[in-house]
């Protein structure tokens, strides 16, 4: 039976409530949608109401229902694949990219137009896949061929339509039997003939729906340990009922940081957080990939330019002083300098060496009837932003295991057999790096192979720069409505998000409410200390000479109680100072070159020495720091803190030259410290009777 528009929408305007019906081919039932409820009617009563209702649109299939809320009111709408395209078929099932979706609202009137028509963009951009089968059980796409052969496998992360789900779901419907599944990535599937048998060669890359976004708005991990464009991508041949699979996955460097400018082809790197603030959501990136794929091994293709060298060396030295120092290796390879012009000579001759110890950990295979055997470890693959680079080496890898996936299928006796499986694999891994690339960056993978592949890498960095400035903060809103529903710009969902966990946000607004509210009931309170001070530096003149040369700090951030004669804060030694805030303005001298680009040495200086200065009796780390011209502000913590601090944000605001210029200003540094959100603004405006607007 081939796959058809199987889904048709009827809806019923008048007499009020407005309602929708929906019934598919291959079930008696049908699903009602009516007042903000959703429920199942079997055919008799369908059969009794559905003279009442009149005909809206067919479709393939339904994906589920979209959550916004508007001010107060929840707005619904159903949504609706109603264009795909058959990538190819795997076993008894067939795969199809979405090309097409409609959105119906739940009400008569529907208000939020430009919201839902970005969430359509990204939904309709190609990316989106889903399998289906004429025997009701599909494959699930999300899932690599280990994971589904497990009973019980509960893993979300690439599911992307899951929130749409929820509304069914809280309703009692099984959503398997009525809504699809989507992943989002590449799926490339090609047909092999073997003798009389055929084979399915396919490459299938998923990305991870935890910190999705594009390229310049997501970089490095969040506070959970996910990284940004997170990618398995698992090489597979099917030969009748057998299958042989191998997972390489590719991410982000697990650290906080970013990018920041508009420059083409030159991308300076910024750490976000101070060097120990990075450690527990480097730890529990390690640890989830050690509990879902075994053994790693990280490949790291930074090169030696400024931005990416320093990110490198950061890289390597958090994986030395972490707890995973003993057991995951790293290899550098700085793709950019050992691959010139394309020319793979040196991934045969040095990098292959230090991964062969790896290629052992196998793949997994399936001969029909049990598993053979299992894929022990992955290799960790990542370059800045984890596209051209990053492919290559996999594929590069990919291609040194598919001889060995072929013998254990009993494929690789015939030379020109296996030659045929590497042309298409070959083929497959370009165009799947094509794809990530454009769903992350917005453009093809850049090849810098020979000549006119220059110039068209350099029209593509181009599309990129433009991208990435002008069209991926709506792109990145739209990708966050889709998976977690609208509730988030609220301040219920910032309640909730800072008391419970992100995945908890999936909850109806009802439960969120009533958790806010009761908070108390389960939550503790806590007493801490923080130490606020600032400090006008008259344009960091006496740095050199005189500021802390002859005068310690300590009397001022550490003694000042004591010397002062305080009957409080006298018990330092049993309770030190959870957390320091300290401020400076005139940092630099306020004159027009540093108006325009501000050097940042003596940011640098003085965080060195104050941390020197304040670590006299307990330690102390840098989690942030931000500076605007003169105005600086630095947040210290005590080292076990940092566990329990997220969400860390940075900002400042220009006032000079009525905000054209940032001679003065604020700069504001805010955190989430266990549950309870901390906000600090250093701040230096304009002086004077008359200056009162400007301030």
């Amino acid at each position: 039976m081939a796959f058809s528009k199987g889904f048709r929408i009827y809806h019923k305007l008048d007499p009020p409530p407005f309602s929708l019906i929906v019934e598919t081919r291959h079930k008696e039932e049908c699903l009602m949608f009516e007042s903000g409820a959703v429920a199942v009617l079997s055919s008799a009563e369908k059969e009794a109401i559905k003279g009442t209702y009149s005909k809206v649109l067919d479709a393939y299939g339904l994906l589920g229902v979209l959550r916004l809320n508007l001010g107060d009111t929840m707005l619904h709408y159903l949504v609706l694949v109603t264009g795909c395209m058959s990538v190819g078929k795997i076993q008894e099932s067939e795969v199809f990219r979405v090309t097409s979706t409609e959105f119906i609202s739940l009400r008569i009137d529907s208000s939020d137009e430009d919201r839902i028509s970005e969430v359509r963009k990204v939904l309709n951009s190609g990316n989106f896949y889903f399998a289906w089968s004429a025997s009701g059980i599909s494959l699930d796409l999300s899932l690599n061929a280990h994971r589904s052969m497990q009973e019980q496998t509960t893993d979300n992360r690439f599911f992307w339509n899951q929130s749409l789900h929820l509304h069914l779901k809280h309703y009692g419907v099984n959503c398997d039997d009525w809504l699809l599944r989507l992943m989002c990535g590449g799926v490339e599937i090609r047909t092999i003939y073997a003798a009389h048998k055929q084979a399915k060669a396919c490459l299938i890359s998923r990305l991870s729906c935890e910190r999705a976004g594009t390229r310049f708005n997501v970089r490095g991990t969040n506070d959970d340990g996910h990284v940004a464009n997170f990618v398995e991508t698992e090489q597979v041949v099917y030969l009748d009922d057998s299958v042989s699979s191998f997972i390489q996955i590719r991410g982000s460097v697990p650290l906080f940081w970013e990018q920041p400018g508009l420059q083409v082809g030159s991308h300076r790197v910024r750490m976000s957080r101070g060097f120990e603030a990075n450690a527990p959501a480097f730890d529990r990136h390690f640890r989830t990939l050690k509990n879902l794929y075994g053994k790693q091994i990280i490949v790291n293709l930074l090169g030696s330019k400024e931005g990416e060298h320093m990110l490198s060396k950061a890289f390597q030295s958090h994986l030395k002083a972490s707890e995973h120092a003993a057991d995951i290796q790293m290899v550098n390879f700085d793709y950019h300098q050992m691959v010139k012009g394309g020319k793979a000579e040196k991934l045969h001759s040095v990098l292959k060496p230090q991964v062969q110890k790896f290629l052992d950990y196998g793949f997994f295979y399936f001969n029909g009837s049990e598993v053979q055997r299992c894929q022990s470890g992955t290799v960790r693959t990542n370059c800045l932003d984890c596209l051209d680079r990053t492919n290559s080496v996999q594929a590069f890898l990919g291609l040194e295991m598919l001889a060995k996936q072929l013998e254990a299928l009993g494929l690789a006796e015939k030379p020109q057999l296996v030659t045929r499986f590497q042309e298409v694999f070959r083929s497959m891994w370009s165009v799947n790096g094509d794809s990530i690339s454009k769903i992350y960056a917005g453009t093809g993978a850049l090849e810098g192979k020979a000549k006119a592949g220059k110039l068209k890498d350099g029209a593509r960095s181009v599309t990129r720069t433009i991208q990435n400035n002008f069209f991926d903060s709506s792109k990145q809103e739209a990708i966050d409505v889709l998976l977690l529903g609208n509730t988030l710009n609220s301040d219920l969902a910032d309640k909730a998000r800072a008391l419970l966990t992100t995945g908890s946000l999936r909850a109806s607004s009802k439960v969120l409410k009533s958790m806010c509210e009761n908070f108390y009931k389960y939550s503790k309170p806590k007493k801490i200390r923080v130490c606020v001070g600032t400090w006008n530096v008259n344009g960091g003149k006496q740095f050199r000479s005189i500021a802390f040369k002859n005068q310690t700090l300590t009397d001022w951030l550490l003694d000042a109680p004591k010397l002062a004669g305080i009957q409080e804060f006298q018990d330092k030694r049993s309770k030190p100072t959870d957390i320091f805030a300290i401020g400076f303005e005139e940092m630099v001298e306020l004159n027009a070159g540093n108006i325009v680009s501000a050097s940042t040495t003596n940011q640098k200086l003085w965080a060195v020495e104050l941390q020197k200065t304040i670590s006299r009796d307990n330690k102390y780390v840098l989690l942030a720091s931000e500076q605007l011209v003169g105005v600086c502000l630095f947040v210290f913590i005590r080292p076990q803190h940092a566990p329990f601090i997220r969400d860390v944000a940075v900002d400042t605001v220009k006032t000079g030259m009525g905000g054209a210029t940032g001679n003065k200003g604020a700069v504001a540094i805010r955190m989430l410290f266990h549950t309870t959100s901390l906000c600090f603004v250093c701040s230096h405006f304009a002086a004077g009777q008359s200056q009162v607007k400007e301030r």
